[in-house]
């Protein structure tokens, strides 16, 4: 069978299962944008990223059989989970988390209206790639992709409270970052 950008999503799957370059090729091009999304979350750069991408969309091609297409699941889900848990290896290899735990954690300044109105989501993308690589990953698995502490927690290899100061150290740097933003706005 010949593979184009118009086969069908279970047609390039099948390919891939037979091992056709062409198909996988195809299959890697439309799920780039969408996957280099979920690894610049966890990346400091897109350099990063692609290798996150690449190293993940290799793991694919050498376990496409076995993902089995339920109504429940998606190739797309499936796709992304396994994007996410090489950017949190990757993460978990190249990142020292040190067990910080601060009780007395400041109360959050408010952001103003006007920043959150006047932010763009690629602006936003830009200020969470600025965080800290271990307070962003947390971020990210929290606030994102749904994952609670004690997940965390478990999949970092860090305690509970590690996980919580990485989260409480995000957003306050957010805050900061934010408000940056926004008083840049008010002087334009």
């Amino acid at each position: 069978m010949k593979y184009s950008q118009y086969s069908t999503e279970t047609e390039l799957i099948e390919g891939c299962r037979k091992k056709d370059r062409l198909a996988q090729e195809y299959l890697y091009r439309r799920y780039y944008g969408k996957m280099m999304s979920v690894a610049m979350r966890y990346s400091g750069n897109q350099d990063e990223a692609l290798d996150i991408l690449n190293t993940a969309l290799l793991k694919v091609f050498n376990g496409i059989e076995k993902f089995k297409h339920h109504k429940q699941s998606s190739f797309s889900g499936w796709v992304a989970t396994i994007v996410r848990n090489t950017a949190i290896d990757h993460i978990r290899r190249h990142t020292n988390y040190h067990n910080r735990m601060d009780f007395n954690i400041e109360k959050e300044p408010a952001i103003s209206n006007m920043a959150l109105e006047h932010l763009l989501e690629e602006d936003l993308f830009k200020i969470i790639q600025k965080l800290p690589k271990a307070s962003r990953t947390v971020f990210s698995m929290y606030a994102i992709d749904g994952y609670k502490h004690r997940e965390i927690a478990e999949i970092l290899n860090i305690s509970e409270g590690t996980s919580k100061w990485h989260f409480a150290n995000a957003k306050k740097e957010l805050q900061r970052l934010i408000s940056s933003y926004d008083k840049h706005l008010k002087a334009v």
